[in-house]
């Protein structure tokens, strides 16, 4: 490679819980950079959490959606020989953390309930309980890579 490797920004522990983990989810949560406000839906879909789970607690609960949601195989496009191949590789490690984040807040966003903290929250427990639409992306991925298992002697 002629680059050199683009440095990996240190990112500080939240205040609340002090996990490195919530403040990465916070900072996809943020829009326009109100980072205050991001982390005040977050703590809010927390408690949510904590008033209708009552045998976890909130954070627990979340980590184990976070963890529910997380994928392990991807498919990628590879052209071979004039024809599109869809191959099923592994997933990396910081990748893998950052879909599940993405697919997570992303389906919250598209949910119908009246404030985001509401919508983050009822995403987390449905991701907990391993249903609810970012499970079932992650499902869909799964079923795609499997599709494609014959084409995994093209990986690069």
């Amino acid at each position: 490679m002629r680059r050199r490797k683009a440095k990996k920004i240190q990112i500080l522990p939240d205040p609340k819980f002090n996990e490195v983990v919530v403040t990465k989810f916070v900072n996809n949560l943020m829009l326009d950079g109100k980072k205050n406000l991001a982390f005040k839906i977050f703590y809010e879909a927390i408690e949510i959490v904590n008033t209708k789970v009552e045998e976890e607690e909130g954070l627990e609960i979340w980590k184990k959606a976070l963890h529910n949601v997380t994928p392990s195989v991807e498919v990628r496009s590879r052209r071979v020989g004039g024809a599109t191949f869809q191959i099923p590789t592994p997933v990396r490690e910081g990748r893998k953390q950052s879909l599940a984040m993405k697919w997570l807040i992303g389906y919250a966003r598209k949910r119908n309930e009246k404030s985001m903290a509401q919508r983050l929250a009822n995403e987390i427990i449905a991701a907990s309980k391993e249903e609810g639409a970012a499970y079932k992306k992650k499902e869909d991925t799964l079923r795609m890579a499997e599709a494609n298992k014959a084409f995994s002697h093209f990986r690069f």
